[in-house]
């Protein structure tokens, strides 16, 4: 059953409910796109901590009354080598740090989290939300909070993911209280226990150790208190993070994937030859291919966007084409493409009668359209790629053709 922001509000009067717009979805999933990861989950992961710390900082700096401006708890460059490895965000408002713990399950009943917000001590916060969002239904929802002294005293400690759960009954479920709290009761700073110091020669060691994993989270495969004074480094962490990302594009090398074909690196902004940003190509092409991309809505909605030139000389006649592909992570985790084929150089239109074909690891058709005369552009329809999935886009015209093979690959160790 899906459940409205309307009908939401009217079930949890209480709680803070927000509308996620179509525009903030899209700059989070811009800001995720910039940014790399090592895999789909990591991706998704950074996708709805950048969705829920937009949606709340916005909320927050609309309030009238707050009388400071919010801040991030970390430095934008340090969020992409926590998100490649944990969940949550920290922000600051005046003196307060507030966790938010985003989750997209539609059910929640247990506020779960991470060790490390809890027993890092430089990371520790004095509020901690609970952060329900729901992406096809456009709402966001913060289910209650606790501090940090009642988690320390009522949170049962899962050792089997490392995670500090509440039931959601037990959260303050109004915000307000935190707020009239803060005035008449100051929170206390959190103390958490040291974690010990890490030399250099044993961070190393760490780390090469940690790098075994590369599509699940290394976090519970060392002692925590090792792994807490790890992550706590910021030069440590990023080399962990660069190691990930180094030895994820390794493993399909070694697997036997092209680099040059592989769709998966492309949300790690890492192109192959010949595939250019859109705008870089098309200076150099006629204008009205400008306006006809930018036209079209679907393909600007959140995709990442790559085109090359394919000339074919004499083989088409002597019109050279531009293959263009959007590629975007959907709601269920699969990967959606859409693929166009439009004129290059001068021309107008494409020649007629020419293909556009996606083929499948097989080599069998999958769609397949055709140009007609005075077509500014084809494209096949929207489709989706599950990662490990090989397929090929042609071009064709009469019995010439040129293939394109691809994979969308995120392998686990």
């Amino acid at each position: 059953m899906t459940i409205n922001l309307d009908d939401l509000t009217l079930i949890y009067p209480e709680q803070l409910c927000l509308n996620i717009s179509t525009q903030e979805r899209e700059a989070a999933w811009w800001q995720t796109m910039q940014e790399s990861y090592s895999n789909t989950v990591a991706r998704w992961n950074a996708y709805l901590n950048h969705l829920s710390l937009n949606t709340f900082l916005t909320w927050l700096q609309e309030d009238p009354d707050l009388q400071v401006i919010p801040k991030l708890g970390f430095h934008k460059a340090d969020f992409s080598s926590i998100w490649e490895v944990l969940n949550g965000c920290i922000l600051t408002v005046g003196d307060t740090k507030l966790a938010l713990i985003p989750s997209d399950k539609s059910y929640f009943s247990e506020f779960r989290i991470p060790q490390e917000w809890i027993d890092i001590p430089s990371w520790t916060a004095h509020y901690y939300l609970a952060v329900q969002l729901n992406v096809e239904e456009c709402w966001l929802r913060i289910c209650g909070y606790a501090n940090y002294q009642q988690i320390r005293q009522e949170a049962t400690y899962d050792v089997m993911d490392r995670t500090y759960c509440l039931n959601v009954e037990d959260l303050i479920a109004d915000l307000n209280i935190m707020w009239v709290a803060q005035e008449f009761c100051p929170p206390k700073i959190p103390e958490a226990k040291p974690l010990p110091s890490l030399s250099q020669a044993e961070a190393e060691q760490l780390l090469e150790q940690l790098n075994k994993w590369t599509f699940s989270s290394p976090r519970l495969n060392v002692p925590f208190e090792k792994w807490g004074a790890f992550l706590a480094v910021d030069e440590f962490r990023q080399h962990l993070y660069q190691q990930r990302l180094e030895k994820q594009r390794n493993n399909l090398v070694e697997a036997g994937y092209s680099v040059d074909s592989n769709l998966s690196l492309w949300f790690q902004n890492i192109f192959s030859a010949g595939w250019q940003n859109l705008d870089a190509l098309l200076t150099a092409q006629q204008k009205t291919l400008a306006v006809q991309f930018r036209s079209n809505f679907e393909f600007n909605e959140g995709y990442i966007k790559r085109a090359k030139l394919i000339d074919l000389e004499m083989q088409l006649g002597g019109s050279a084409v531009v293959l263009l592909i959007g590629l975007k992570t959907e709601v269920d985790g699969k990967i959606g493409l859409r693929v166009q084929l439009h004129p290059a150089n001068a021309e107008t239109y494409l020649i007629p009668n020419l293909r556009l074909i996606l083929l499948s690891q097989t080599g069998a058709i999958l769609q397949e359209v055709t140009s007609r005369s005075e077509d500014h552009y084809i494209q096949l329809k929207k489709f989706k790629s599950s990662p490990g999935i090989c397929f090929s886009i042609q071009v064709a015209l009469e019995n010439v053709s040129i293939k394109e093979d691809f994979v969308l690959e995120a392998l686990d160790d």
